[in-house]
């Protein structure tokens, strides 16, 4: 016997089904129709005899039901024409208990009059929601390209053109490295060469999140989940990220707890806010940096085994900036130029000696290491109002060399150390560049003709 709520519930129902206004229409997961009211019948031309049992399909050819089936997506406001009658339909997947049961179309039913003065309203929301969409794009944008990592060394060649395939492909990409490699310029990157390239980029640092809001700030939480939670509840950053790119740097902190709630998002493709019972589709390309030995953490019990195999798809390690020392001198000319302008200064030169001085550090902190002690050099060159760096201008490196190694510099000797060292430094860059002259004079930041003359002078021409 049906209790007062459910007497309540059926009476709202059969209400909704018999508005003369709304044409509706449910099918099971297989697409076949469940329900079918009068209104959508009328305008179909059938009768329910007809209707009932059959795959949607074959009673409106070009329904879009399957797809919502498919994608679990929600169609809102879509302007839809059914035997010359305009509407205005919505579609949604169904679910109970959190699964899914099939897909509703609901159409709204307007004289000409009623969808002209609609569609001005959906307009008007469009031009809205565009606005919020720019600002959106503004936030969660990518900023760097391939063509800001630079480098001419093998290595750095080979995993540019990898990268290059996954933001093709669209797999899964993990990038593992030293810090200060410059993962997250290829996470960047491969956003701007891919088709999702005009969707979100979301960056989420998982080391700098504290564990308590790890959770809520990827997945989101709805209204009342929690003391504190914002009014109308807050899309995470995987809802954010959808049909673009999310980017979980130093993965390798993420809490086990949290591995194992990522996990379930990679193998359904759903996440589910705090505190919510519906679960959201997302379409979202996966990029992981970390600059710890995932496998040596799996050993350890302290990454999942299961979750490195779902995000080691595309692997990419990022060499040390000591394993392309003849990328610096390209480095220096590429960095200078950017500091000058965002300090303000005019120090455009760089002298052979400081360029072999740089070649001959490990370099333990990379590229950002290089761009830090560049930028302090600047300001002390500018300071002194100088326009050329020279060693003096890196007191920390310069200590560092053994003194065997530090080359005299006094009135009587100092153009003989001079060409000793552009010497040395030609030399190597020359081996370096694979003898093409071309490439080499890019690296020193000379013109060819004066590589040239150089050459001859310091007979290594071959």
């Amino acid at each position: 016997m049906e209790t007062k709520k459910q007497q309540v519930f059926t009476e709202i129902m059969q209400g909704i089904l018999q508005n003369p206004y709304t044409g509706i229409i449910m099918v099971d997961t297989e697409g076949n129709v469940t329900i079918i009211n009068q209104t959508y019948l009328e305008l179909l031309g059938i009768n329910e005899e007809d209707a009932l049992n059959r795959h949607v399909t074959e009673i409106t050819p070009h329904s879009r039901l399957p797809e919502v089936l498919q994608t679990k997506e929600v169609h809102l406001a879509d302007h839809w024409r059914v035997n010359n009658h305009d509407t205005i339909i919505y579609r949604m997947p169904l679910y109970k208990d959190g699964v899914m049961i099939g897909a509703m179309g609901q159409s709204l039913v307007l004289d000409a009059a009623g969808i002209r003065i609609l569609s001005k309203k959906l307009r008007d929301l469009e031009g809205q929601l565009a606005q919020y969409k720019d600002v959106i794009s503004s936030i969660y944008s990518s900023k760097y390209s391939f063509a800001d990592i630079v480098g001419v060394s093998e290595k750095l060649q080979n995993i540019k053109q990898m990268a290059i395939r996954a933001a093709i492909t669209g797999s899964t990409v993990l990038i593992q490295g030293e810090s200060g490699t410059g993962k997250e310029l290829f996470a960047h990157a491969i956003h701007q060469s891919s088709s999702r390239s005009d969707n979100p980029f979301v960056r989420v640092n998982c080391a700098a999140m504290p564990d308590q809001l790890l959770e809520s700030e990827m997945f989101g939480y709805e209204e009342g989940a929690f003391t504190g939670a914002r009014k109308g509840g807050k899309p995470g950053k995987f809802e954010l990220a959808h049909r673009g790119v999310i980017f979980l740097d130093e993965i390798g902190d993420m809490p086990l707890a949290m591995q194992s709630k990522l996990l379930t998002v990679l193998q359904e493709r759903e996440v589910e806010r705090v505190g919510g019972n519906k679960p959201f589709h997302v379409d979202v390309q996966i990029i992981t940096a970390t600059n710890q030995d995932l496998q040596e953490m799996v050993k350890k019990g302290t990454f999942r085994e299961d979750l490195f195999f779902r995000l080691n798809v595309v692997s990419i390690y990022v060499p040390t900036l000591r394993e392309r020392c003849e990328d610096i001198p390209l480095l220096v000319n590429y960095l200078m130029p950017k500091l000058n302008c965002r300090m303000h200064t005019h120090v455009e030169k760089v002298a052979p000696e400081t360029l072999e001085l740089l070649g001959a550090y490990d370099w333990p902190g990379n590229v950002r290491e290089l761009e830090n002690l560049l930028e302090r050099a600047i300001n002390m060159a500018d300071y002194h109002r100088q326009a050329c760096l020279v060693p003096a201008h890196f007191p920390y490196l310069a200590n560092l060399r053994p003194a065997a190694e530090q080359i005299p510099i006094s009135v009587d000797n100092l153009a003989e150390a001079v060409e000793r060292t552009e010497r040395a430094t030609i030399t190597r860059v020359l081996a370096a560049a694979g003898n093409n002259k071309a490439r080499a004079a890019r690296i020193l930041g000379i013109n060819k003709s004066v590589l040239y003359r150089k050459l001859a002078k310091y007979e290594l021409i071959n």
